[in-house]
């Protein structure tokens, strides 16, 4: 597609088909099973009517906010996804500089192509790191300790996935890191291959390394282990989010991992308002999953989450335009949201409410 003709996420979304091989793409765009609960992520949200205000008096909007107490310029932020370089060759890189720009918060995957300390060189504040539990809790604690030492500024711990959801399109194209790219952050504990197997490599990195048996103890050792906030993403229930918080997490995220876990599970926005409501003042609440216009993240505002994460629409700016490309992707779901608030009589976010999705 021609630059000029990108305006919007979906157009992002196409051009990046268009250009990844296929087994990359299925990877970037595929979910769980049937897929379900990756298509209802983004058809909740369209669902959603906004009943907007009108003679508000609305002139200049106020998009910043915080998160954990970090400024940034939009409640729209850079969620951690693996492999970045099957995108482009500047990988995470790209991203962080890509968040910098547009003065958003950044998290970085553990399962990256580009080694933490290089990543986070480039990564403006807030800058933070997602983490998987590892069976060998040695593994875990040098990934905690290497980043607290690389800047990171808090630890984002997934939650979903003590194995991984069973995606048909990767089994059927035996997904696998092509020749020459690792996960590299794992490579200098001996963990940074997948392995040579019939089906999907990824499934099989996962059996063999992601402790399964995850409990609320290892929750608890991880903010014993760490100086940093602990921040608990891939919450579906509002009392595992409350049990969350009660034990030391600083805010939830509320994921389905973009519908590549458990099919059939609700959308996001559907979890959203029961999650918010058990948590109440406890911890910050954000939420990611099918995010794709700015109207999407007014609507998240309104059912109470502090900021959006947005994953797959990074991953296609990268593809399509590299650091440029991620960049326009946040300056259209800036400019959307910019314009949703305003006509929806919304001057800045506190005024965004569950009253716009009601008449």
């Amino acid at each position: 597609m021609d630059s000029e003709a990108l305006i919007n996420v979906d157009d992002y979304a196409r051009a990046a088909e268009a250009k990844l091989p296929r087994d990359v793409c299925d990877y970037f765009c595929g979910g769980a099973l049937d897929e379900i609960t990756l298509r209802e992520n983004t058809a909740g949200w369209e669902r959603l009517k906004l009943y907007y205000r009108v003679l508000a008096g609305v002139g200049k909007r106020e998009l910043g906010t915080t998160v954990l107490g970090q400024s940034v310029s939009m409640p729209i932020c850079v969620a951690p996804t693996a492999f970045h370089k099957l995108a482009c060759e500047e990988g995470e890189i790209a991203t962080a500089r890509a968040a910098t720009k547009a003065g958003t918060l950044f998290i970085l995957s553990s399962l990256s192509n580009t080694a933490m300390e290089k990543v986070f060189a480039e990564a403006a504040s807030p800058r933070w790191f997602q983490l998987y539990i590892y069976k060998d809790r040695g593994v875990t604690a040098e990934l905690v300790r290497r980043a607290e030492a690389a800047g990171a500024e808090a630890i984002v711990l997934t939650v979903d996935a003590p194995g991984l959801g069973t995606r048909e399109r990767d089994a059927r194209n035996s997904f696998r890191l092509p020749e020459g790219l690792t996960v590299e952050n794992l490579a200098p504990l001996g963990k940074g291959a997948m392995p040579e197997v019939k089906g999907s490599g990824l499934a099989a990195y996962v059996r063999e390394n992601f402790k399964s048996d995850l409990g609320f103890d290892d929750l608890d050792w991880l903010c014993g282990a760490t100086r940093l906030p602990v921040v608990v993403k891939g919450v579906c229930r509002g009392e595992d989010a409350r049990r969350a918080a009660e034990h030391g997490a600083k805010a939830v995220v509320v994921s389905n991992h973009g519908g590549r876990q458990l099919d059939t599970a609700p959308a996001t926005c559907e979890v959203l308002p029961h999650v918010v409501a058990a948590v109440g003042d406890l911890c910050e609440v954000y939420v990611d999953g099918g995010i794709r216009r700015g109207s999407d993240v007014l609507k998240a505002i309104a059912l109470g989450a502090r900021a959006v994460l947005v994953g797959r629409p990074i991953l296609w700016g990268l593809t399509v335009n590299g650091e440029q490309g991620a960049t326009h992707v946040l300056e259209i779901l800036k400019r959307e949201l910019d314009e949703a608030m305003l006509l929806c009589g919304c001057a800045t976010l506190a005024g965004i409410d569950d009253s716009l999705l009601r008449p």
